[in-house]
């Protein structure tokens, strides 16, 4: 509290030099992985052929070095509060399976109707719902990390289970009845799963043992106070390496061709400001508080690029359109949902406030 006015300081001044400009950091990575791809000669094929199984190792260690200190923070003994709140649930899955899909075809068909390689790779990220790195970005925003742990496990359930049908529905099967061009899809389920697998079950697996056997060898207190600062800081390291490396990925292919990359980005730029608004709007006539809306925007909002660019390489190879489109995604991504963080902090005065914080500030 400022002994001044009594009213609490002003976030920035909480957060640390890195976390302050954390939005200038993001754009010198992206500027930095980008002159590199355009820079240095064969650089993009030689990251993309360090794989295992088809996983870029690249862009795997930088996101689990992302995303495992933001899970070693959730207190998994709370996980039961959120999955009987159906008031999250079941919005949650309404907007990644029915909204977000149907947004998104109806956003590439609109503006991308004469561009059929783009506008199918574009559907193929609305399918792709994201399971990573909205870890990052709902804790940036103060969301609920265990709330967030939840959904981005049932997202990774459902996009196994429901990957491959959307994606012969919304090419095929919905193009076909409005009389529309159709395109297939081959993926198989194996594929999808080894995506989460690697891209979440790894670091989940890392971050739940973390916090087991660390309070129980030394408690709570020590565990949240000593080794949780610690570690903390690596979370946001991997997110930029995690961007350097994407972007260093396509450099050549997205400076080469910057109308394209307009035209693409056009409807990401919609896609994003209706999901992510809308989200927050419903979680707030719902009765949510601040941190599960804020949860259930970015969750609704983001889309695993990881999985949709392995697919559009896979299916239609990494030269293609639909790859080009892939990548585009966390190039729009990125800086927009960094940009909604400092939105979704400011939007915390239209919340009710927590009653402890009430009677805390009726105190001071």
């Amino acid at each position: 509290m400022s002994a001044a006015t009594g009213a609490p300081a002003p976030v920035a001044g909480r957060l640390s030099f890195v976390d302050r400009y954390l939005a200038l950091w993001i754009l010198a990575a992206m500027a930095l992985g980008i002159g590199l791809g355009r820079l240095v000669p064969g650089l993009g094929d030689a990251l993309a052929k360090v794989t295992v199984t088809g996983v870029s190792l690249p862009i795997a260690l930088g996101l689990l070095v992302m995303m495992y200190p933001v899970l070693a923070k959730v207190r998994y003994d709370r996980l039961d509060t959120v999955t009987r709140n159906r008031r999250l649930l079941i919005p949650s899955l309404v907007l990644n399976w029915l909204v977000g899909p149907a947004v998104m075809f109806a956003l590439a068909w609109l503006l991308l109707p004469d561009l059929p390689e783009y506008r199918t790779g574009l559907i193929i990220v609305g399918l792709a719902r994201c399971i990573a790195m909205v870890i990052i970005w709902n804790d940036l925003a103060c969301g609920d990390r265990e709330a967030a742990a939840v959904l981005v496990a049932l997202n990774s359930v459902f996009q196994v289970v429901a990957f491959g049908a959307l994606g012969w529905f919304y090419l095929s099967v919905l193009p076909g009845w409005l009389g529309l061009e159709q395109a297939a899809l081959d993926v198989s389920a194996w594929e999808i799963a080894r995506s989460v697998l690697v891209f979440l079950g790894i670091p989940l697996a890392a971050g739940y043992l973390t916090r087991r056997l660390g309070e129980k060898a030394r408690g709570r207190t020590w565990y949240e106070t000593g080794l949780l600062p610690r570690i903390g800081p690596f979370a946001l390291y991997g997110l930029l390496f995690t961007i350097v490396v994407l972007f260093a990925l396509q450099g050549r292919a997205i400076t080469s061709q910057p109308l394209d990359v307009a035209r693409i980005a056009l409807p990401l730029l919609v896609y994003f400001a209706v999901m992510w608004a809308g989200s927050l709007a419903l979680g707030r006539a719902v009765g949510l508080d601040h941190p599960r809306a804020t949860t259930l925007a970015f969750t609704a909002a983001g889309n695993n690029f990881e999985l949709a660019i392995a697919v559009a390489i896979a299916t239609f190879g990494a030269t293609s359109g639909q790859a080009l489109a892939g990548v585009v995604g966390p190039l729009i991504e990125v800086p927009v949902l960094i940009g909604l963080v400092h939105v979704a902090l400011a939007a915390r005065r239209y919340f009710p406030q927590p009653a402890t914080a009430v009677e805390g500030s009726a105190r001071v």
